[in-house]
């Protein structure tokens, strides 16, 4: 796999699209970053790393009724084509609805180098 935040992302999207409860997917330590900022926000509603049989991480995503939290889910700066910013040129996401996960070099946050527009 050369991108797995890409693959975690489509996985997201895939399981909220089909009303999933949750997704299992292998573990690193920037995707359980991302899933701990998900949850921040209210997108997932629990996080569960498991070591058996294999490293993997469990999201259980958050429902409103019947439709999924998570409605968009975008990655902005991918391996073959890196977007850099500062945070003054960081436009709003979705006028202000949405927000940014970013990588920095003092780790992932909301916000300050550009990874995720999430709705």
């Amino acid at each position: 796999m050369t991108d797995p935040i890409a693959d975690m992302l489509t996985r997201l999207r895939n399981a909220s699209m089909a009303r999933k409860a949750e997704i299992i997917l292998p573990f690193s330590k920037i995707k359980l970053e991302i899933a701990k900022i998900l949850q921040k926000q209210g997108y997932l509603t629990e996080i569960v790393k498991e070591s058996k049989p294999w490293p993997h991480l469990v999201l259980v995503l958050t429902y409103r009724g019947k439709d999924p939290v998570l409605q968009h889910i975008k990655r902005l700066s991918t391996p073959g084509h890196r977007a850099y910013a500062s945070y003054q040129d960081l436009p709003k996401v979705l006028n202000g609805l949405g927000f940014w996960i970013l990588s920095t070099s003092k780790g992932m946050g909301k916000p300050a180098g550009l990874k995720l527009a999430v709705n």
